[in-house]
């Protein structure tokens, strides 16, 4: 419904003009009246809008009813798009945040107008409605996407009860609890790491943790949409704390569909690492073991899985290694209280480019680098140019997958 410049005029109490100019929307009215407050105008324009409605208010109510009961619906997404595409004569499909279509009806006439209506919350995208219908929709497509966005919240909450469930389970699978295993033969194992340094302070380490959490969801809301039991959790790997799942080996696919729901649901930098298939509770920590060092070798973005056994696991893993770095992580902490030449070590054991793109990436400045290294150096006696010293200093400090 659209208002008149002489009745928004009118009813501000100014003079009345000639002609029937009419105005759409409220900011509209705002520039057509530069003179007065804002707020008075849209006030005023928003009175005359709903006056103007006030007739239809018994059909555009009992017209949405339909849609406000779908929530209440054992499948809300579903019986929002057969009702959206029934009263445009449309065609209507409902996606996830990671891409996957949760709803489709009807067809798209010819002619038919694309309407793209993004769902978030908290600026976190939910999903997308996207309605292709004769012209003149968009505002209603725009009314039942906060219908959609409530509904794809309820199967988040859902998917998050489900996550906290997955996250005893898989805990208990890691100590060896073969009745966490989900069905099907066999299970595999994937992790996935952020780019970027460890986060300093408490709030940026839990915001990194939120939002590996929503990764999570991701990678549990597509395997849920396959039918297929899927563990997941947020858990400390090395320095670094990574999202996990463990699902059935049913779906062969399962790992390149889990990564490319990830690509369409952020554009943050990660690498995901999956481990072989594997049988048996006794086997989670191998299989968890392997996706680590797989996602070591995945580019940004990108995802590796594990194709053999690493030839230094037996020395990772042996007594002698973790007394090793037992002793130099003591000399190193006897000079190194708050842990600074520790932290920096490990980040110049990642690092494949020059100091000074690290000296950036930890946000010091290269001097402040370069002395961290050689007081390093002097407190565990040797040199970080001899290939000797350093590979003990990997043994020591090194992220072990």
């Amino acid at each position: 419904m659209t208002v008149t410049l002489a009745a928004l005029r009118g009813a501000l109490s100014l003079s009345p003009t000639a002609g029937d100019e009419r105005i759409g929307d409220s900011e509209t009215a705002v520039r057509a009246l530069p003179e007065l407050p804002a707020a008075d105008v849209r006030a005023a324009f928003t009175r005359l809008q709903a006056e103007s409605l006030r007739p239809h208010l018994p059909g555009l109510r009992a017209l949405l009813d339909g849609a406000q009961r779908a929530l209440n619906h054992p499948q809300p997404e579903a019986t929002l798009a057969r009702w959206l595409a029934g009263v445009t004569g449309g065609e209507v499909t409902v996606r996830a945040s990671w891409g996957d279509v949760v709803a489709h009806a009807g067809h798209a006439p010819d002619g038919a107008e694309l309407t793209e209506v993004p769902l978030a919350f908290e600026r976190r995208p939910v999903g997308t409605l996207h309605l292709r219908a004769a012209p003149g929709w968009a505002d209603l497509a725009a009314l039942i996407a906060e219908l959609l966005r409530l509904a794809r919240l309820q199967a988040a909450a859902a998917g998050a009860a489900r996550r906290r469930v997955g996250e005893r389970q898989f805990e208990a699978l890691l100590s060896g609890d073969a009745a966490q295993l989900p069905p099907g033969e066999g299970f595999t194992v994937a992790a996935l790491r952020l780019d970027g340094p460890r986060p300093r302070s408490a709030r940026a380490r839990e915001a990194r943790t939120a939002q590996l959490d929503v990764l999570c969801s991701v990678g549990e809301g597509f395997f849920y949409r396959r039918g297929l039991t899927c563990l997941t959790a947020v858990r400390a790997q090395g320095d670094h704390d990574v999202s996990v799942w463990l699902w059935p080996v049913a779906d062969p696919a399962g790992a390149a569909g889990l990564h490319e729901a990830l690509l369409n649901a952020t554009a943050a930098a990660f690498r995901l690492g999956v481990s072989r298939a594997h049988a048996g509770a006794g086997a989670a920590p191998d299989a968890l073991r392997e996706a680590a060092q797989a996602l070591s070798l995945a580019p940004a973005r990108g995802a590796a899985t594990f194709t053999q056994p690493d030839p230094l696991r037996p020395l990772l893993d042996s007594p002698e290694r973790a007394a090793h770095a037992a002793d130099w992580q003591a000399r190193l902490r006897a000079g190194d209280p708050d842990g600074k030449l520790a932290a920096t070590l490990r980040a110049y054991l990642g690092h494949a480019g020059s100091l000074a793109s690290l000296a950036g990436d930890l946000n010091l400045h290269l001097n402040t680098l370069r002395y961290r290294l050689r007081r390093a150096e002097e407190l565990l006696g040797g040199g970080l140019s001899d290939p000797a010293f350093v590979a003990r200093v990997y043994l020591a400090f090194g992220e072990v997958p």
